[in-house]
């Protein structure tokens, strides 16, 4: 049952050069950079996004994602949300409004997983960049990069898969749209969706806990990916996997690494989701073809290397 939670609000990423993170995620990807404030993060987002921003760069000595939060209708619906996740054994804590810039409070939890996640109600919005609300363009002009649309959503691995997705469906509302099972039956991957997206986050079983696989941003059409693909060699960006079609969603994705090491994907279109769609099971005997329907094989760092 939908509880309010609206979407991905936004992720704060662990970089180790701030300066060519920003040229990575600003000038390749395309984000367009909001702010800096006066602890050094810099504020990013896509141009398709109407709250101010959704990308928040941190300097840190290692990568990895710090949290990833998410909008949710109302502070009503966030009074209830924390309570729930109180009930439900989550450790809990508020954050208030300012600590983030032009965001209101937050409701900070720690998953089974070991992932720490937030809710919040409030954000500034200035509207999709370059684009009027009244009688709009279909884009803007000045547009760099991958012209990345939105951030879009996290894969994330850690030990406790089944426990999360039991977490993000009873307390949070979000639906099983796809999922990956052992020969046992057991529940090894789990693609939760909070409206109608193929996905808007995923956990896949792993020993480590808060571990980052990737972080996701929309492109427009396969040939915007096939550009994208086209800058990752004309910059020597390190390149993972892709251009190629995904079993799971069957979104077409190329992924790639950000200077710190972080993975990175663009992506475009896929499956979409309604609450009364039974969900997708693939075998796990058949992850290769869930994974990179055409190779139908895992490349050995898809799986290995995480941040």
């Amino acid at each position: 049952m939908r509880k309010g939670v609206m979407r991905p609000g936004h992720i704060q990423l662990r970089v180790m050069d701030m300066d060519e993170a920003i040229k990575h995620y600003r000038d390749l990807i395309g984000l367009v950079e909001v702010n800096r404030d006066d602890q050094g993060r810099v504020y990013l987002k896509g141009w398709t996004e109407v709250d101010k921003y959704s990308v928040i760069l941190t300097q840190s000595d290692t990568p990895g994602m710090d949290f990833m939060g998410f909008k949710v209708l109302n502070e009503e619906v966030l009074n209830n949300l924390h309570k729930e996740l109180i009930d439900f054994g989550c450790d809990v804590t508020e954050i208030p409004a300012g600590d983030l810039e032009d965001c209101g409070r937050r409701i900070r939890f720690i998953a089974p997983t070991g992932h720490i996640f937030e809710l919040y109600a409030e954000k500034v919005q200035t509207g999709k960049w370059g684009i009027s609300n009244v009688n709009p363009d279909p884009w803007p002009l000045n547009l760099t990069g991958m012209q990345a649309e939105r951030f879009d959503h996290c894969l994330l691995f850690g030990p406790g898969v089944e426990a999360s997705k039991k977490l993000f469906i009873e307390v949070l509302g979000f639906d099983l749209a796809e999922r990956v099972v052992d020969p046992d039956g057991n529940v090894v991957a789990a693609f939760l969706s909070a409206g109608m997206k193929a996905h808007d986050i995923a956990f896949v079983e792993g020993p480590e806990p808060n571990k980052l696989h990737h972080v996701s941003f929309l492109v427009e059409t396969w040939e915007s990916l096939l550009k994208a693909a086209d800058l990752l060699t004309m910059t020597n960006t390190t390149k993972d996997v892709g251009p190629t079609r995904h079993g799971l969603t069957h979104g077409q994705t190329v992924y790639f690494f950000d200077p710190s090491g972080n993975r990175n994907e663009v992506f475009c279109g896929g499956d979409y989701h309604y609450p009364d769609h039974p969900a997708v099971t693939w075998k796990a005997e058949d992850l290769g073809k869930a994974i990179f329907y055409h190779e139908l094989s895992i490349h050995d760092t898809y799986l290995d290397v995480l941040t």
